[in-house]
Parts: structure tokens; sequence; C-alpha cells
């Protein structure tokens, strides 16, 4: 019960204050609400023409102001020589503008708050250890009491500036990789078309060389089963050759043509002697 008490001494001792803060955020929540509700629903577009048809001048809404008026017809002339035109459309709600905003905007100025309030403590005042007063930070402290002083143990324990930073970074992702998507999509569609003659040309040279590259590896596949093949016809005629050597008469019982041979020299060699003697 410990940490109740401490959760409720810490409202009671600062209770102006939170009720302050939670006032500002839901003022800032309210006006981006609102915000975002002023940018949605339809819209009208005040176009002027000319004779031609071309707009040479437009600003939101379905009337004139006499600022505007004045500046036109000081630049252009007369009002009632041109053409004037109304358009209307309608707009979707921004959720993800009005999602990143809400979530976004308090949390990066409580995160901003919170550091420079750590800062000016670590400079002048020295570091403020968490676990050095009331035997706080000790483990195993969060294993006992209630799930209620579990949970709050756990969660004072975690970095505030970490989990902050981290909303942040995915609040803004959420924003901006879809419309990072989108702006290189539309980019890239649109300089294609305006390129198309140098896309054309581009792929057409990359076609070319990938066939001229193709037809350069079945050359060569040719070739290489052409060498195999004549490779392949040489060892059999070796092997044919020898076949045909070994079916000669042998020399001799017993003997290869070789042997045959140097018996015979053995022979004539001992004749030799004999006649000599």
């Amino acid at each position: 019960m410990a940490n109740d008490s401490n959760v409720r001494s810490f409202v009671a001792e600062h209770k102006t204050l939170l009720i302050i803060i939670l006032v500002g955020l839901f003022l800032i929540e309210l006006e981006i609400f609102a915000l975002a509700v002023m940018k949605s629903g339809r819209k009208a577009r005040l176009q002027i023409l000319d004779s031609a048809g071309n707009v040479i001048h437009e600003t939101d809404g379905r009337n004139l102001s006499q600022f505007d008026k004045y500046y036109f017809e000081k630049t252009f002339g007369p009002l009632e020589n041109y053409r004037v035109r109304l358009q209307t459309r309608q707009v979707p709600f921004p959720f993800r503008a009005w999602f990143v905003a809400a979530v976004g905007i308090p949390v990066g100025a409580m995160l901003i708050f919170g550091f420079i309030v750590k800062a000016y403590i670590a400079i002048f005042h020295g570091e403020v250890h968490e676990s050095g007063a009331g035997g706080k930070g000790k483990p195993g402290t969060d294993e006992k009491g209630s799930g209620l002083e579990v949970v709050l143990n756990k969660i004072s324990r975690l970095n505030i500036f970490i989990i902050g930073f981290l909303v942040v970074v995915g609040v803004v992702s959420y924003w901006v990789i879809p419309n990072l998507i989108v702006y290189i999509g539309k980019t890239g569609i649109e300089t294609i078309i305006r390129f198309k003659w140098f896309f054309l040309t581009a792929a057409l040279v990359v076609l070319s060389v990938g066939l001229w590259i193709i037809y350069l590896r079945y050359l060569l596949a040719k070739k290489t089963i052409e060498t195999r093949a004549e490779i392949e016809k040489y060892r059999l005629q070796l092997t044919m050759g020898k076949q045909k050597e070994g079916e000669l008469p042998l020399q001799g019982p017993d003997r290869s043509p070789e042997q045959g041979y140097i018996g015979m020299q053995a022979d004539s060699g001992t004749d030799g002697q004999l006649t000599k003697d």
C-alpha cells in the first residue's frame, strides 16, 4: 500500500498543477480537432478566367473580398470583363494529420519540458539517482503487493524519455512514410510521362543488351557442346584403336606383342654367342 499512498500524496500535493496540465492538454486537443474539422468538408474556390479560358486569379471562398476585388481590378482591370467560375469539392477528414498532431504535439511538448527540467537539475543541482532514497530500485520490490502496486513499480522503473521518443518516432513515421510513398509514386509517374521517350529508349537499349547477352550465351553453350562432342569422338576412336590392337595374334604362348619381341631379341643374342664359340 506504500505505492498507493505515495501516488495519493503526490496527487494531493500537486493537485492544482495536475488540473492545469489536464485543462491545457484538453484545450490543445480541442484546438487540434477544430483545425482538422475546419480543413475538411465542402470547400469552394472562386476562379476568374480571361477570354481565352485561362485562370488568371483564384481564391478560397464563394465571393471575392473587398481587398481581393480592389487588388484584382487594379492589376487586371474591371471584374465585369472577365468570367467567374465557382468550383466546389469535398475534402475528407484528415485523420492521419489529426492523429499525428493530437499525439505528437502533447508528447513532444512534455518531453521537451522534461528534458529542460532534467538538464537544469543535472547542471545546477547534481545528478539525482532514483534508487538512492527510500530504497527504490531494489530488485524484488515489485514482486510484492497487489497488482496495481506491481504495475506502478514496473512503470516507475521505465525511462519515460525513451518511451516518449519511441512514441514520437512512431507517430511521425505514421505521418511521413505514407506521404513519402505517395509523393515518390506521383513524382515517378509524372517523370515517366514527361520523359517517356527517354525511358522508352532506355528500356529498348536494356532489352537489346539482354537479348544480345542471351544470344552470346547460346553461342557459348553451343560451342561447348560441340567441343565436348569432338572430345568424346576422339576418346571413342582411341578406345576402339586400343581394342583393335588387343585383337592381334600373340608371339608365343601367353605373350603380348612386346614380350614376343623381347624374347626374339634374346634368342638371337644366344644364337650369336654359340656360333662364335
